[in-house]
């Protein structure tokens, strides 16, 4: 009997030590978890580099601190130029010769869209995608991909929302990216005008993002008589749009997209004159609100960014998005412990529970479940005083 309690005791413990072992997928071991994305550091939407840029550089930063559990981070960033077929070329270097293990942060609605069947298929994690496009939040279809932004559905419908309850006999026009990114807002906008949408909107203008100007366009909106102005548009073309609005006299309630509402990368190159009482909505804390001069988090990115990206423009809250989605990446990280295996990887995207990062406005938290693949459902409306955004309102929940 005793003989075979030590027996039995013996291969327990062996069956636990095997337990304990780590569990790696490719891109993962003792040492290191190597990431990769693709971002635009060339051609028209270069301006988004900075997102990319800052994460390389909270990563830096985490690498110093001694990783995770012991593991250092590689993320390989590669410029894609915001053109799908170099995106595919990208990434299929990333997966098939980097061997990363995950792709994280890649930024926008058509090269995501061109790599995500792709990834999927090869059950590689597509994560924290920089656009708010629907399709990312579709488990059923796609379990490897899941999205970093607002919806732009939601974003969409909430300026509709506002517009219907302060300003019901607006005439509207339209800018828009004449991708899924503008159509995807101009379904969340159609859906909340409902059969008003017809009467309200009286023009809709799309533009392609390698278009050299949309003055046309703005011509066009305020030829129609609109009297209020959304602007579906990126950070180059809104600068634009803004600047060409008011040089012509045309004087439209502005609503800016927030993918487009920084100070330093929009507003001041267009002329922060010209972008006076214009409205946006935000979930991350803008580095231009005096509000949170005194706040732990806020001080906290302020160190950050003088010791590791000094070369980051601290208006810019490109900045404040790359260091979160940073952070975003690491929680997760953390919760795999030593099982990093790329299916525990999504689990734990997928698992994400009141989490409320240093950088997220208060009351702004994360909740995210294997049925529900939308990171951020909160946002709250802003005004630009000529300065900063100033924010109002209550916390909006999708």
């Amino acid at each position: 009997m005793m003989r075979a309690t030590l027996l039995f005791l013996a291969a327990l413990a062996a069956a636990g030590g095997a337990a304990a072992e780590p569990h790696y997928s490719p891109g993962a071991d003792d040492h290191e978890i190597k990431l990769g994305q693709t971002l635009p550091y060339s051609g028209p939407l270069s301006a988004y580099s900075v997102i990319g840029k800052a994460e390389l550089a909270y990563f830096r930063m985490i690498n110093e601190q001694g990783g995770i559990n012991g593991r250092k981070i590689t993320l390989i960033s590669l410029d894609d130029g915001y053109s799908p077929p170099k995106t595919v070329e990208a990434t299929r270097r990333l997966v098939e010769q980097e061997g990363v293990f995950a792709i994280v942060g890649t930024m926008g609605t058509s090269p995501n869209s061109a790599i995500q069947k792709y990834l999927n298929a090869r059950k590689i994690p597509q994560v924290f995608i920089g656009s708010g496009a629907s399709r990312w939040a579709d488990p059923a279809h796609f379990p490897w991909t899941i999205g970093g932004l607002p919806t732009y559905r939601v974003e969409g419908g909430v300026y509709a929302k506002y517009i219907l309850e302060h300003l019901p006999d607006a005439r509207i026009g339209i800018l828009y990216q004449d991708d899924d990114t503008g159509r995807d807002f101009l379904a969340g906008i159609h859906g909340v005008l409902g059969d008003k949408a017809s009467r309200m909107i009286v023009k809709e203008a799309p533009f392609q993002v390698t278009d050299p100007t949309i003055d046309s366009q703005i011509v066009s909106l305020q030829g129609a008589g609109a009297d209020v102005f959304i602007d579906i548009a990126p950070q180059k073309q809104a600068a634009q749009s803004i600047r060409k609005a008011y040089d012509i006299g045309w004087r439209p309630t502005t609503f800016l997209v927030s993918i487009s509402s920084s100070v330093a990368a929009v507003l001041r190159p267009a002329g922060v004159e010209k972008a006076v009482g214009a409205i946006s909505v935000q979930y991350i804390k803008d580095p231009t609100d005096e509000t949170w001069r005194d706040d732990p988090g806020y001080l906290a990115w302020r160190d950050w960014m003088t010791k590791y990206n000094p070369d980051g423009q601290v208006e810019d809250y490109l900045n404040v998005s790359g260091y979160t989605t940073a952070q975003l990446v690491v929680q997760v990280l953390k919760q795999c412990g030593d099982e990093l295996t790329r299916e525990n990887f999504m689990r734990q995207v997928a698992n994400l529970r009141h989490l409320s990062l240093p950088m997220l406005q208060p009351g702004i938290e994360i909740n995210t479940s294997s049925t529900e693949y939308v990171v951020y459902r909160q946002l709250r409306l802003q005004k630009f005083d000529g300065t900063r955004w100033v924010r109002f309102g209550e916390i909006i929940t999708e």
